[in-house]
């Protein structure tokens, strides 16, 4: 009797290959998440949205920040570790017993967040620029030049 090809022969073949490909979409997954936390240190979730963008000369970070004025906002940039922190506390405003006692529904209370992101390169700290309009936070960081010009080195 000739040898009839036998309907679960290419199985084995067949889950190898796919235990490679999951195998392989798991490492590129990984090194995708493992480059995105890299730069974005925030402690717990992330309360308001960050966009960090690269244009050439500057990075731009765009933030969410509805509600909040200029005063209500604090940034901070660590050259050590080029990490640009922004937070921001608002608090309502305090209402008499005759102002509370007019609420039907009170949800809105004290608000803050704080996010940090670590840049990608080292920025000039004396040219950054920030503004606020419509509920959104801009933040200019130019990127620092790095010396071209070599330099004597004293030896002691």
């Amino acid at each position: 009797m000739a040898d009839r090809p036998r309907p679960f022969d290419g199985i084995d073949d067949l889950l190898e290959r796919l235990n490679r490909q999951v195998e392989t979409a798991a490492r590129s997954w990984e090194r995708q998440v493992d480059d995105r936390s890299q730069l974005d240190l925030s402690m717990g979730g992330a309360e308001t949205s960050l966009d960090l963008a690269d244009e050439g000369e500057a990075f731009v970070a765009t933030v969410d920040v509805p509600g909040y004025e200029s005063a209500d906002l604090e940034l901070r940039l660590t050259d050590r570790d080029r990490t640009l922190a922004i937070s921001g506390r608002r608090e309502r405003e305090r209402e008499t017993d005759d102002e509370a006692a007019n609420y039907i529904r009170h949800e809105r209370t004290t608000q803050s967040f704080s996010r940090q992101v670590r840049l990608p390169a080292s920025v000039d700290a004396d040219a950054v620029q920030a503004s606020v309009n419509n509920g959104v936070l801009t933040v200019r960081l130019p990127k620092h030049e790095p010396d071209e010009e070599a330099r004597s080195i004293d030896i002691d």
